[in-house]
Formats: structure tokens, C-alpha cells, sequence
């Protein structure tokens, strides 16, 4: 259900600390008191909003390795981890991708795929998953990972979230000095933003990224559906990922750090959680299959 939170938080922090650092040094002031710099302010918020993403990009890969103590496999311990590296470059092979490092954790049932580039990538499976998936299941959920990288979803998102991230810095300082000027000062004021203004636009950036939260949740749930029809095709058919979604959805899906959250296999939220939720319901992940079978595969 979390999958998707530390990722809009860490975005969220760098936007709050830079656009601070920034104005404390003179160089995010594109509003004075005499009135907006639009093109200032612009590239204020564009540099604001996607550093925070593409650093977290960036950072995806040892960061995951690190946040769930995953272990890269170099050369096969046993059976199951050469089945694993056979699977994954088959598969990658198929989707037209680099083989990416394949990695195992400890922990219950879950799975994820995360990096900066296509063919760079890191593909971990859980412990808990190998142990309660039979290997037709795995390679479905193997699937639905390597689509997430041959997709470019990682990167997709990072851009999603860079310019959600610049709309939340720009309309931030506008309702600010619309503040700062109209209800606290009444006017314009040559000796720029006042202390109206810095609380105003600390205030909206926290709420605007809430919304902007909803919107790159909604992205989300879209590529799962994208990576689970990419699995099937990967596979030749949509039954092997509808029986994994199947199983995990009689599972409780082990929690992996809220870093890699959004790269996971499952979870979902209810009630107002379902607007935050990185993954769409099981039900309707797996109605979706069913469409798609119907639709044109031959089994």
C-alpha cells in the first residue's frame, strides 16, 4: 500500500530545503514586492522541481540494495538462483534490454525493479515470494518487473514527478505573493516578500504535493497495468501473471522500504488511500488479464 511514499516525501523535502537554500542565498527571489518574474520563477521551479526527482533517480539502484539488504547474485549458489539468472536474461532478451543484475532478499512475498537506465537495471525477488510461488508464477512476476524496465517506467515517473514538482514551486510563490501583498500588506511593497509570503508558500508547497501526490499515484497504478499486459506478452499469455496476482492476493505482501515502494509487485489502499495507492487493486489487475486474453491470446 506504501509503495509510492518516500519517493514523493524525498522529492517533497529536496523542493522544501532547496527552494530555502536557494532563497537564503538571494537566488530564488524571482517575486519581489513590486511583482512576479515569470520567467525567474520559471526556471526557479523548474530547477527546484526536478532535482529532487532526478536525484532519487539516480540514487534508485544502491539505494535499493541498501534499504532492503539486497544480495546481488554473482555467480549461482544452488539451483534456484541459476534458474533465476536464466529467467531474467531470457526474458530481458525477449524485451529487448541489457541483462540486469538479478538480486535476492530476505522477507516476505514481493518483488521490484528499479535504476536509471534500461540497461543498467536491478530485478530482486523476496525470499517469501521463491518459497510461496510456484516457478511459472515467479516468471510471470519476473515478467511484469523486466516490462517495468523495458517500459522505462522508473524514468517516466521521474519526469511525472519533476513536473508536478514544478508546478507545485511555481503556483506556491504566486498564492504566496497574492497573500503577502493582498491580505497582509494590502499593496506593493518595493522591500519584497514578507514573512506572509515565506509562511504562505511553505504552507502550499506541502499542500499542493499532497495533490500532486494523487496525480503521480494515478501514473502508477496506469504502468501496473501496462507491465502486468507486458508480462503476458513477455510470456506468450496472460494466465501464468493472472495465477500470480491470484496467489499474492491470498498473501500479505511483505513491506519493502518506502523508497522502492513504487517498484514493488503489489498493494493497494482503501477509502481516501486508494488516491495515494502506487498499485491497483488485485481484482481489477486480474479483470484486466482476462480482457486481454479474450481479446487475442491464443491460450
Amino acid at each position: 500500500m506504501k509503495r509510492i511514499l518516500l519517493f514523493l516525501a524525498t522529492n517533497l523535502a529536496v523542493v522544501l530545503v532547496l527552494s530555502i537554500v536557494l532563497n537564503v542565498l538571494g537566488v530564488g527571489r524571482p517575486v519581489g514586492g513590486q511583482g512576479i518574474n515569470v520567467g525567474a520563477l520559471l526556471v526557479f521551479s523548474l530547477v527546484v522541481g526536478f532535482t529532487g526527482s532526478i536525484i532519487s533517480l539516480l540514487m534508485s539502484k544502491p539505494m535499493a540494495k541498501m534499504s532492503t539488504g539486497a544480495r546481488v547474485i554473482e555467480q549461482p549458489g544452488n539451483a534456484t538462483e541459476a534458474w533465476l539468472l536464466g529467467t531474467v536474461g531470457n526474458l530481458a532478451q525477449r524485451a529487448g534490454i541489457a541483462m540486469p543484475e538479478v538480486a535476492v532478499y530476505e522477507g516476505e512475498p514481493n518483488a521490484f525493479a528499479t535504476g536509471a537506465f534500461k540497461n543498467s537495471a536491478l530485478v530482486a525477488v523476496s525470499t517469501g515470494l521463491l518459497a510461496n510461488m510456484n516457478r511459472e508464477e515467479v516468471e510471470a512476476v519476473l515478467g511484469h518487473e523486466i516490462a517495468h524496465v523495458a517500459n522505462g517506467d522508473m524514468v517516466t515517473l521521474t519526469l511525472i514527478q519533476g513536473v508536478v514538482n514544478t508546478f507545485v514551486v511555481f503556483l506556491a510563490r504566486v498564492v504566496g505573493f497574492f497573500v503577502d501583498n493582498v491580505v497582509f500588506r494590502r499593496g506593493n511593497d518595493a522591500r519584497g516578500p514578507g514573512f506572509g509570503y515565506a509562511i504562505t508558500v511553505f504552507v502550499c508547497e506541502i499542500l499542493f504535493g499532497i495533490v500532486a501526490s494523487i496525480i503521480v499515484a494515478w501514473f502508477s497504478r496506469q504502468r501496473e497495468f501496462r507491465a502486468d499486459a507486458g508480462s503476458a506478452q513477455l510470456l506468450g499469455s496472460p494466465l501464468p501473471m493472472q495465477h500470480a496476482l491470484a496467489r499474492l492476493s491470498g498473501m500479505h505482501p511483505g513491506a519493502l522500504p518506502q523508497s522502492m515502494a513504487a517498484s514493488g509487485i503489489s498493494g493497494h489502499g482503501s477509502g481516501w488511500g486508494a488516491l495515494f495507492a502506487s498499485h491497483p487493486p488485485m481484482e481489477e489487475r486480474i479483470a484486466a488479464l482476462q480482457a486481454l486474453r479474450q481479446s487475442g491470446f491464443a491460450r
